[in-house]
C-alpha cells in the first residue's frame, strides 16, 4: 500500500478519535448507574446511609422513603426503604411516585425562564402585563389597635419578584388572613378545586398582600401565579406547557399533576408523625391528607405545589441544571440562564444564615454560616410532605430524597442524609 494511502487512513482515524474525545460531557448519557469509586465516592461509606434509613423505618419514624445520589452524572446510590403503604404491607420501590409539593416550584420557574428564552416574556416584566388584575395591588399594614389598613403598593410586582418570593405574597396567613379566608384561596393545596388555576389566581389580585414588592422574602402563592403567567404567555394549559417544555424533553415520564389510573399502585401513602407513632393521613384528605391526585376534578394545575414525581425523574431535572441546561442531548435552557437561576437575587433582603435565593432555589453563599456540609453555589429546596433535594456544582452532586410525612415533628433525617452523603466523598 502506498505510503500516502497509509497516511490518509491514519489521518482519518485520528480525526474520528479526536471527534469522539471532544464530544461534550452533556452529550453522553447521564444518570446511568456506576460504581461509587469510579466517581470519587466510597461504597463502604455509603452503606452508613443504609443503616440510618433502616433505623428510621424500624423505629417507626418513617413509613418509607427513596434516596438517589448521583455524582458527575452517574448514579451511585438509588435505594428504597420501608413500605409504600403500611396498612397493605406494600413495600416501597425505587419507582414509587410521591407528592412533591413545593418541589414543583423549580420546574415551573424553569418553564418561565424558557419562555424568556423564547422571547415571550422578560422576568423584569410587570405581572400586570400578563394578568391585568394585578396591575395595581395593595398591602396590609397592621395598626396599633390590632387591625390593619390597606395601602397601595409602591410599585408594580414583577415576574422576578415572584421567582424570588419577594412579591410580598404569602399563603394567606398574614395580616389580612380574614380577607383571604373569605375569598376561599387560603392554603397551598389546589388538587380539589373545580376551577382552573387562573380563576383562583385572579381572585387574589384584589386581596391585601403582606409586604411591599421587593422589600421582604415572603413564601407563598408566587409560583402558582407564575403558573397562570405561563398559561397566558404560552397560550397553553400549564400541564401541557410544562410537559412539552420540560418534562417530555427530560424523559420525566412519571411526573404528573394528576396520576394516570394505571400508576395508582405506585403512589406512596401520606403519614403523620404523632406522639403515638405514625398515623395514616385522611383519605381523600386536604393538604395534609392523601389528596385528590387520582380521583379529583383534575382541572386546577398548581405551579407552586401540584406535581407528583419520582426520585429518578426529579434527579434528571437537577442533572440538567448541573449540566448547564442540557441532558442526554436535549437542550432545555442555556448555560447563562442556568447561571442566572442559581445566583443570589436577594442582596440586602434578609433570608437564612449563609443562604440567598435565586430564581426558584435557595443558593448557598457561606457554608460556615449555614453550619452543615455542602458547598458555595449549592442550590435546592424541598416539599411540604418532607421531601428534599439539592445539587452541588462544585462536587457534581445531585441528591433527591422523597418521603410522605406531614407533619414530621422534628425528624432529623434531612441533616443526617446530608452528613452521610458528604462523608462518602473520597477525592
Amino acid at each position: 500500500m502506498p505510503v500516502h494511502k497509509h497516511a490518509r487512513i491514519l489521518l482519518a482515524s485520528c480525526l474520528v478519535l479526536a471527534s469522539l474525545l471532544t464530544i461534550p460531557p452533556a452529550a453522553a448519557q447521564d444518570l446511568v448507574p456506576a460504581v461509587p469509586e469510579s466517581v470519587g465516592m466510597s461504597s463502604e461509606r455509603l452503606k452508613r446511609l443504609d443503616d440510618a434509613m433502616h433505623e428510621y423505618v424500624s423505629d417507626g419514624r418513617l413509613a418509607g422513603a427513596v434516596v438517589l445520589v448521583a455524582r458527575r452524572g452517574r448514579v451511585v446510590y438509588h435505594k428504597a426503604f420501608g413500605e409504600r403503604d403500611m396498612e397493605s404491607g406494600s413495600p416501597m420501590r425505587k419507582n414509587a411516585i410521591f407528592r412533591i409539593a413545593s418541589q414543583t416550584k423549580a420546574l415551573v420557574s424553569a418553564g418561565i425562564l424558557a419562555l424568556q428564552e423564547q422571547g415571550k416574556l422578560l422576568i423584569s416584566d410587570p405581572l400586570g402585563r400578563f394578568l391585568p388584575e394585578f396591575s395595581k395591588t395593595g398591602v396590609a399594614v397592621a395598626t396599633e389597635a390590632g387591625g390593619y389598613d390597606v395601602v397601595p403598593a409602591k410599585r408594580p410586582i414583577t415576574l422576578r419578584d415572584l421567582l424570588t418570593h419577594t412579591a410580598g405574597i404569602s399563603y394567606g396567613q398574614g395580616t389580612a388572613k380574614d380577607r383571604w379566608e373569605a375569598a376561599g384561596v387560603q392554603g397551598w393545596y389546589f388538587a380539589d378545586r373545580e376551577e382552573p388555576v387562573g380563576e383562583t389566581i385572579a381572585r387574589m389580585a384584589s386581596l391585601p398582600f403582606d409586604a411591599q414588592p421587593g422589600e421582604r422574602w415572603v413564601y407563598g402563592y408566587n409560583t402558582d401565579i407564575l403558573g397562570a403567567v405561563a398559561e397566558r404567555a404560552s397560550g397553553k394549559p400549564l400541564d401541557v406547557f410544562l410537559r412539552e417544555t420540560v418534562l417530555e424533553p427530560l424523559d420525566m415520564k412519571d411526573t404528573h399533576f394528576y396520576l394516570p389510573e394505571g400508576k395508582a399502585g405506585r403512589l406512596a401513602t401520606v403519614y403523620s408523625a404523632t406522639e403515638d407513632g405514625l398515623e395514616r393521613a385522611p383519605d381523600p384528605g386536604h393538604m395534609v391528607g392523601q389528596g385528590q391526585y387520582l380521583k379529583g376534578p383534575r382541572v386546577s394545575f398548581s405551579g407552586g405545589a401540584g406535581l407528583l414525581s419520582t426520585a429518578r425523574d426529579y434527579s434528571r431535572f437537577l442533572q440538567m441544571m448541573l449540566n448547564g441546561g442540557t441532558l442526554d442531548g436535549q437542550r432545555i435552557l442555556s448555560r447563562k440562564t442556568v447561571e442566572l437561576m442559581v445566583s443570589d437575587h436577594l442582596h440586602a433582603i434578609d433570608f437564612r444564615p449563609g443562604q440567598g435565593f435565586g430564581l426558584g432555589f435557595y443558593v448557598i453563599k457561606d457554608v460556615g454560616a449555614r453550619g452543615t456540609p455542602g458547598s458555595v453555589g449549592e442550590f435546592g429546596w424541598g416539599g411540604a410532605y418532607h421531601s428534599t433535594y439539592w445539587a452541588d456544582p462544585q462536587e457534581g452532586l445531585v441528591v433527591a430524597y422523597l418521603t410522605q410525612l406531614i407533619p414530621a415533628n422534628g425528624l432529623d433525617d434531612h441533616s443526617r442524609l446530608r452528613a452521610l452523603v458528604y462523608q462518602a466523598i473520597t477525592d
